[in-house]
């Protein structure tokens, strides 16, 4: 047999030895429970552009900055990078390594003989060494599959890191703009207040009101005064918020614009059968965590079994004239075989580690995927009664309002009393300030419908 076809033969028989890989083979769980979800995951189409729906030219360029400066999604990004490089070294490892050198070496007294006395040796070397670990088991194999998952984790978890970005920058423009129109509220309230109490003292200089009304009317007063600080915190932690999302310093931030909360204009909408889990990205990291640990399992068995590595040289070899040719010519195969037989126990241990972090995975997964769809749910419940508390709120508001006209008219004229105006005013207050919250309730609970969908939601 040639030395070519005995090198085929023998190539041939460690890449079959290097297919066998021990260790359990990943298969991805195609459903918890009754829950199925063998759709794989991907990034939904609307996830980078739901908010344009709002048609709002201020939120639009606020979440485009966001996307381009935020640093958190930087981190994520670069993480993806750093991720993908892992798993392209994993992939080296399992090829042959090789290098070239070159050597000098000068030595007195080498060795022990008396004829070696004070004699200066001077050698060098240059060539190619090789190094190559068979992987007969499947451990680098296994290794590579791991990082591959973590790899894939991290480029999900980059895709909900620009959902969760989105839906900050949009939330917490909701609550700038709701404590704007809160406070809009409060000043018009104020406004209204005032001008009650020039009629009261109008009348009460005409002895027609009493002190009492006037002190009446300044408790109302002083109480509106006394909310319009809280609007302004609320509406400078927006802000503060909104600055450190856009990666911007305090002050820098321009949103100057009518305090109106961004609404849609048509009703969002779930399509029936549509699995809405491909697009949680929790849900897919999870399972990507599962992939990895299952590899590691692998990765600890391969250690029961021998390990086989080849070392090897080829070059030349050469005294102090530094000369190349045939004469010089040199080249070595050191092949070692390693077990670590004496530390089975240890080996043993690291596997049921590897597998209990495997079970830990699986549980996480399951429970991810329970969670997923409960957020999903409560996000739909919670925007349909916000929008049904709106509705009867938005009808309070004008009955008050009413109200109110009817009450004054009725004081002016003299056949109404004081207390009447004051308790219909003071209604009124409260309806449109709870008017404002939940308008800013409702686009919250709305941003939070898209990211418990992943951005998957359609509108119809």
């Amino acid at each position: 047999m040639g030395s070519g076809l005995k090198l085929t033969v023998i190539a041939a028989l460690v890449a079959s030895l290097s297919a066998c890989a021990v260790g359990p083979d990943y298969q991805a769980p195609e459903a918890v429970a009754d829950i199925s979800f063998n759709s794989p995951y991907q990034q939904a189409e609307q996830a980078q552009s739901w908010w344009l729906a709002f048609d709002d030219a201020v939120l639009n360029q606020l979440i485009s900055h966001a996307l381009m400066e935020n640093r958190t999604l930087a981190q994520a990004r670069a993480n993806v990078d750093r991720a993908y490089a892992v798993f392209r070294n994993a992939e080296i490892d399992r090829l042959p390594d090789a290098s070239l050198d070159a050597d000098y070496q000068a030595s007195e007294n080498a060795t022990l003989a008396t004829n070696d006395n004070g004699v200066i040796t001077r050698g060098y070397s240059t060539g190619a060494r090789v190094s190559w670990d068979l992987d007969l088991f499947g451990k680098l194999r296994r290794a590579s599959e791991a990082a591959e998952a973590q790899a894939q984790q991290a480029d999900i978890l980059w895709h909900d890191a620009q959902v969760q970005l989105i839906s900050q920058v949009a939330t917490s423009y909701g609550e700038y703009r709701g404590a704007q129109l809160r406070l809009v509220v409060a000043e018009q309230n104020l406004q209204n207040l005032q001008q009650s109490r020039a009629i009261v003292l109008a009348r009460l200089e005409a002895g027609m009101a009493s002190e009492l009304e006037v002190a009446q009317i300044d408790a109302q007063l002083y109480q509106i005064h006394a909310s319009v600080p809280v609007h302004r915190v609320a509406l400078l932690t927006a802000e503060a918020t909104l600055s450190a999302l856009l990666a911007q310093q305090p002050g820098q931030l321009d949103l100057e614009a009518e305090p109106d909360l961004p609404a849609l204009k048509h009703p969002v909408a779930v399509v029936d059968g549509e699995n809405y889990l491909r697009y949680r990205a929790d849900v897919a990291s999870a399972e990507r965590l599962l992939a990895a640990r299952t590899a590691q399992i692998g990765i600890a068995t391969a250690d029961l079994y021998p390990n086989l590595s080849v070392r090897g040289f080829l070059g030349f070899v050469s005294g102090p004239g530094l000369t190349l040719g045939s004469e010089t010519q040199s080249w070595s195969v050191a092949p070692t075989l390693s077990w670590q037989a004496a530390d089975l126990g240890s080996v043993k241990a690291r596997i049921r580690q590897a597998e209990a972090s495997s079970q830990m995975a699986l549980a996480q997964f399951e429970q991810q995927v329970f969670n997923a769809l409960n957020e999903m749910q409560l996000s739909l419940n919670s925007y349909n009664l916000s929008r049904e508390q709106q509705i009867s709120s938005e009808l309070q508001w004008e009955a008050s309002n009413k109200a109110v006209q009817i009450a004054r008219q009725r004081y002016d004229a003299g056949t109404g009393e004081f207390l009447e105006l004051l308790d219909a005013e003071r209604e009124l207050l409260r309806s449109r300030d709870q008017l404002a919250q939940l308008q800013q309730q409702s686009f919250i609970r709305l941003v939070s419908i898209y990211r418990s969908f992943g951005g998957g939601i359609e509108l119809i």
